[in-house]
């Protein structure tokens, strides 16, 4: 089993489109609630609802981030970083809870070369000869 190399950076605003399926009933008071003016839009409405109830779980997420050994934020790889993981012979262990980016300039077989495992809670952005290389190892 190969060394994991942290290459952890925090970028603030990346989001990810998320669909939900709403009763009306809820939609309705969610847009009177938006007309009276406690929220700006339906979004913003969702989005405190959403961190609220992450803040009511906060100690758990902690603790499962901990067990699990996971990497909160965006995990940025470069096609220099994973060269540098090859040069040392090490296998890249990736488990992020956010965003991992893989480089548009990565060549599939470094990819491949360097990356054991995959496991993202979150999004995986990465060129499709990239998601093919590591099909086997994205969990």
């Amino acid at each position: 089993m190969g060394t994991s190399t942290s290459l952890v950076r925090t970028k603030v605003g990346e989001t990810e489109k998320l669909t939900i399926n709403l009763g009306l009933v809820d939609l309705g008071q969610i847009d009177l609630l938006v007309q009276e003016g406690f929220y700006g839009n339906r979004t913003d409405l969702i989005r405190t609802a959403i961190r609220n109830q992450l803040s009511v779980h906060a100690d758990e997420l902690k603790r499962t981030v901990s067990r699990r050994m996971l990497q909160v934020g965006l995990q940025d790889f470069s096609r220099a970083d994973l060269e540098r993981a090859r040069a040392a012979g090490e296998m890249l262990q990736i488990q992020v809870v956010g965003l991992v980016r893989i480089a548009e300039d990565v060549p599939a077989e470094l990819a491949r070369a360097t990356i054991q495992r995959v496991a993202v809670l979150g999004a995986f952005h990465a060129s499709a000869a990239v998601r093919r290389a590591l099909a086997d190892r994205i969990y």
